[in-house]
């Protein structure tokens, strides 16, 4: 692909800096990215067909266990991952000289998936963002500070609001990071206004009109170019991903030609057409192709030269981009859950029935056994010796306790953050023995809400300097800082919180942010 790169040359930016950041993206962090969504999704996907599926699941035919597959089958054995008739693995019995063979007998293998992954990453993101969160200025000035936490609070929530925060604590549990980006979609205004701001016609015009947003960067499309002195200094980001259209392939003009089209598709199937799109943005200039075809070429001048791209680990991880994955470290022990809970089906499918040994019976007719059947024989030393049938396990019951608690160290999310309330946990009669019972969850949450707040931060103020470049809001730099009000992930006594609101009014705050902090806007009837 051919770049028209002479409007990066200040960073020493070319077409094979660009074609190298991609490739080692696309070849060494794609594929692991696509395994841990793959974990942590566990998509059904159909089992029949032709072709293989995951490795061996419903291989060249379809599967005798069900019509689906699911995306944790990987990690199981070959054993369990065998094609229905296998002779593999167990020495499985075929269905081979007309036989009737019992289906738990066959060659492949009882599956048993749970996801303890999802519920995990899952209980996460709602202990980090439990409630909305509120962005506070740290303005000297007490009219700056009510107009830029009405402008955030604006902005933001055209962007997606709680969802954007969820979404984008999602991508950064199963990822390990995550990346913003703050796009400016109106042209430069006449500067600032001589008339006293009106916060309730900017926060109308904001909400009703937005001049920018802040766009979620999924890891698997977006790749930066760091600086090669400091890892952390971006020179500039590279997003790429396929837009589907609302049109095949095959599409053409009517006549002859377009008749034999049709037919292709009737044939083939319909397949729509897609469009390769490139953006590289850097802290002056942005490019977008679309296929071989440079559609946008702008310049950014209000983000005072910094990629206007905000970056945010999960979990901080030194000398490196990517931060730390929820995902990843437990999938070990996933493999391990559903390779035992695997061996356990097979092996109860096995002992749910009784079986019988017969001595000393002639014919093969009289070795029927059922309800009512009664079996004779004058043989004196005949006998039916009964075996199988369910047997405890007491070492397999201790062992998927192991896993469990295994899981649930590494994560740092015990069942009872999901309401599942075991006898262990004890008598929970204070808000702090529920704390104590949840301290790993809870410290793993406040060290999120530094990487989380710190990113959310950062974007506000590149938000606010575009504010001022517009012409919307004038701020100077020292005014654009910004931190987060992250509410208490706990359930809370309606009557301790009014009483703790109380007390922060005699002592001094100012009643509208004690009622925001108490869940109240100032769109609410008599809140304000």
């Amino acid at each position: 692909m051919a770049y028209r790169l002479q409007s990066f040359k200040e960073i020493g930016l070319d077409e094979s800096a660009v074609e190298l950041a991609w490739r080692e993206h696309a070849t060494r962090r794609v594929p692991r990215f696509e395994k841990l969504w793959q974990y942590y999704r566990n998509e059904l996907m159909s089992s029949s067909g032709s072709g293989g599926l995951m490795g061996g699941v419903g291989s060249g035919r379809a599967s005798k266990r069900a019509w689906y597959g699911q995306g944790q089958e990987i990690g199981l054995p070959a054993r369990l991952r065998g094609a229905a008739g296998s002779t593999s693995g167990w020495g499985g019995v075929g269905s081979g000289g007309g036989a009737l063979v019992d289906d738990r007998l066959r060659g492949e293998k009882e599956v048993v998936i749970e996801n303890d992954i999802a519920w995990r990453v899952h209980s996460m993101i709602d202990f980090l963002f439990a409630r909305p969160i509120r962005f506070v200025s740290t303005a000297r000035d007490q009219a700056t500070r009510a107009a830029v936490e009405r402008a955030l609070d604006a902005l933001w929530e055209t962007s997606g609001g709680i969802a954007l925060f969820t979404d984008m604590a999602l991508l950064g549990h199963v990822f390990g990071h995550v990346d913003l980006l703050v796009r400016v979609d109106e042209p430069r205004g006449r500067g600032g206004r001589e008339e006293p701001l009106d916060l309730d016609a900017l926060e109308e015009r904001l909400r009703n009109a937005p001049p920018l947003r802040v766009e979620l960067i999924e890891p698997r499309r977006g790749t930066p170019i760091a600086d090669s002195a400091d890892y952390r200094r971006l020179l500039a980001y590279i997003v790429r991903f396929e837009r589907e259209e609302n049109r095949t392939d095959l599409a053409g003009p009517a006549g002859a030609m377009g008749f034999l089209r049709q037919l292709v598709l009737r044939e083939a199937g319909t397949s729509r057409k897609r469009t390769g799109v490139t953006e590289i943005v850097s802290g002056t200039h942005r490019q977008r192709y679309e296929g071989e075809t440079l559609v946008a070429d702008e310049a950014i001048q209000w983000s005072g030269g910094r990629v206007p791209v905000v970056h945010i680990q999960n979990v901080s991880q030194p000398f490196r981009y990517e931060g730390l994955s929820e995902v990843e470290p437990l999938i070990p022990l996933q493999d391990e859950l559903n390779t035992r809970m695997s061996d356990r089906a097979y092996r109860l499918a096995m002992q749910s029935f009784k079986m019988y040994v017969m001595r000393g019976f002639d014919t093969r007719e009289s070795l029927a056994v059922g309800p009512g059947v009664m079996i004779t024989t004058d043989e004196p030393g005949a006998s039916v010796q009964e075996f199988g049938g369910d047997a405890a396990s007491p070492s397999e019951d201790a062992h998927f306790e192991a896993i469990r608690n295994a899981m649930d160290k590494v994560s740092g999310v015990p069942p009872l953050a999901t309401g599942v309330v075991q006898g262990k946990v004890g008598n929970l009669s204070s808000a702090t023995a529920l704390k104590v019972t949840l301290m790993g969850l809870l410290a793993r949450t406040a060290r999120k809400q530094v990487t989380y707040g710190r990113g959310l931060a950062e974007a506000s103020r590149l938000m606010l300097a575009a504010l001022d470049w517009l012409g919307i809001l004038k701020t100077r730099e020292e005014d654009r800082g910004v931190k987060i009000d992250w509410p208490d992930p706990l359930p809370q006594d309606a009557r301790e919180e009014i009483q703790a609101a109380e007390g922060k009014v005699r002592l001094g705050v100012a009643p509208r942010r004690v009622l925001e902090e108490l869940g109240y806007t100032p769109r609410d009837n008599g809140a304000v």
